[in-house]
C-alpha cells in the first residue's frame, strides 16, 4: 500500500503547490532560519538512532529557535499516521512494524543531550491494540532509568480509556491531549476524532489523578469566531484543564483545510485574557504558539494543577 501524507496525497512521491495559492504571511511571523551548531548535533543524533520528531514532520515554524535550545518533541510509534486530519502535515497511510528498541534509543538522546524538560508525542495507531500506549510507558520508563530528573510530557492521541490508564499510572509530569479547535469545526478537519470524547479524556484524567496537571492546544484561524474559542476554552475549564496553548493554523499546503484568518498579535492577548479570566491555569497564545513550544516554561510557570469544576 502507497504511504500519502496530506500535501503531495503520497509519501515519498514530491508534488509541489503554487506559492501563489498560499497567502503571504504577516510581517509578525518572523522566526529564525534553522542551521545552528545545536540544531546540526541534534539532527545528526536523531538520524543515526533513527528518530522521528513532531517539529520535522509537521513543519514547525520553531524548529531553529528550539534545536538550538536544544529541545525537541520525540514522535513516536513511526512517522505515518493512521489519520488523515486536515490540518496536519504528517504522512498517513498503512504504518511499519514498531522498533522495538525505540523506547531505548529515545532515552539514550535525551540522556545525550543532557534535556531536563522532555516531550513526547505520537502519529496515531489504530492498527494497536491499545494505540501505542505501552510503547509511551516504556519511552517514559527508559528515559527516568538513564536520566531520573527530566521531567517528561506526554502529547497522547485519543487513547481508549483502558490505554489511558496506563497512561496515568507511569505519572508524566504533564499530561497533554490536543482538542485542536473549536466544537463547531471539529468535524470538518479531524473526521475520524471526536470533540466530546477529547474532552471526556481529559476529565477522566483528573477523575483518576486529582493531582496531575493536564493540558490542552488549539489553532485558530479555521473559520471559528471569538464565541466559540469561548465556549471550548470553558468545556476545558470545566474538565480541570491546567494549561492551554493557542496558535495560528498554517496551512501546509493546497490539500489542506484552508487558511481563513489570521490573528493579530493583540488578538493572541486578549484570547490569552480570555482564557484566564474563565479560570485556566495558564495561557500560552501567540502566532506562533504550539502545543509543545516552551513547554517546560509553561510547566514550570503552572503552580498547581486545577481541580475540575462540578
Amino acid at each position: 500500500m502507497e504511504r500519502r501524507n496530506n500535501n503531495n496525497r503520497i509519501a515519498g512521491k514530491t508534488t509541489s503547490f503554487e506559492l501563489k495559492t498560499r497567502p503571504r504571511l504577516p510581517e509578525w511571523f518572523k522566526v529564525k532560519a534553522p542551521g545552528g551548531e545545536n540544531y546540526i548535533h541534534l539532527q545528526n543524533l536523531l538520524k543515526e538512532n533513527e528518530l522521528h520528531t513532531v517539529c520535522q514532520e509537521a513543519r514547525c515554524p520553531n524548529i531553529g529557535d528550539c534545536w538550538e535550545r536544544k529541545t525537541a518533541t520525540f514522535m513516536i510509534l513511526g512517522d505515518i499516521c493512521t489519520r488523515a486530519c486536515r490540518y496536519c502535515a504528517v504522512k498517513t497511510g498503512r504504518p511499519t512494524a514498531l522498533d522495538v528498541m525505540e523506547p531505548f534509543k529515545l532515552a539514550k538522546s535525551v540522556d545525550t543531550l543532557g534535556l531536563n524538560y522532555c516531550v513526547i508525542t505520537s502519529v496515531n495507531r489504530d492498527d494497536l491494540p491499545d494505540g501505542g500506549a505501552s510503547v509511551f510507558v516504556e519511552c517514559v520508563t527508559e528515559i527516568r532509568k538513564l536520566r531520573p530528573n527530566c521531567k517528561v510530557e506526554l502529547l497522547i492521541p485519543d487513547f481508549s480509556f483502558d490505554a489511558l490508564e496506563k497512561i496515568i499510572e507511569i505519572k508524566p509530569e504533564v499530561l497533554n491531549h490536543n482538542i485542536e479547535t473549536v466544537r463547531d469545526v471539529f468535524k470538518k478537519v479531524r473526521p475520524k476524532g471526536n470533540y466530546d470524547y477529547s474532552i471526556e479524556l481529559l476529565k477522566r484524567v483528573k477523575e483518576i489523578d486529582p493531582n496531575m496537571i493536564t493540558k490542552s492546544g488549539m489553532m485558530v484561524g479555521l473559520g471559528e469566531n471569538l464565541s466559540q474559542i469561548k465556549s471550548t476554552m470553558q468545556d476545558l475549564v470545566d474538565v480541570g484543564c491546567d494549561i492551554l496553548t493557542v496558535g495560528q493554523y498554517l496551512r501546509p499546503g493546497e490539500m489542506y483545510a484552508p487558511l481563513i484568518k489570521f490573528y493579530t498579535p493583540q488578538e493572541f492577548i486578549e484570547i490569552k485574557e480570555l482564557g484566564q479570566s474563565l479560570g485556566l491555569g495558564h495561557v500560552e497564545s501567540g502566532p506562533l504558539v504550539r502545543s509543545s513550544y516552551h513547554a517546560d516554561e509553561q510547566h514550570t510557570k503552572l503552580s498547581e494543577p486545577i481541580s475540575i469544576i462540578s
